[in-house]
């Protein structure tokens, strides 16, 4: 549970109790209390799905997306090496 949260805002979660010793070692584990540790385990696991989305949007790039950015990317870059000669 968060700080900004309040003790009334609890509620149970029906689990069997293989499941909540290992919640509870892993949050032993890492020095966090059962809810700290669920809310950390629940931030990773959407940061995974973030990283899973992103991976399938890259795999599924055209290979002229690619090109163009990298041409841009080339661009940008040499913009900003000049920029950088200009401002010694």
């Amino acid at each position: 549970m968060s700080h900004t949260e309040s003790m009334t805002n609890l509620t149970t979660i029906k689990v069997t109790s293989s499941t909540r010793d290992r919640l509870k070692q892993g949050a032993r584990s890492k020095g966090l209390s059962l809810g700290a540790y669920l809310d950390r385990l629940a931030a990773d696991a959407e940061r995974q799905e973030r990283w899973d989305v992103l991976r399938v949007a890259i795999a599924s790039t055209t290979t002229a997306d690619m090109t163009s950015y990298a041409a841009e990317t080339a661009e940008w870059e040499l913009a900003e090496l000049s920029d950088a000669a200009h401002a010694q």
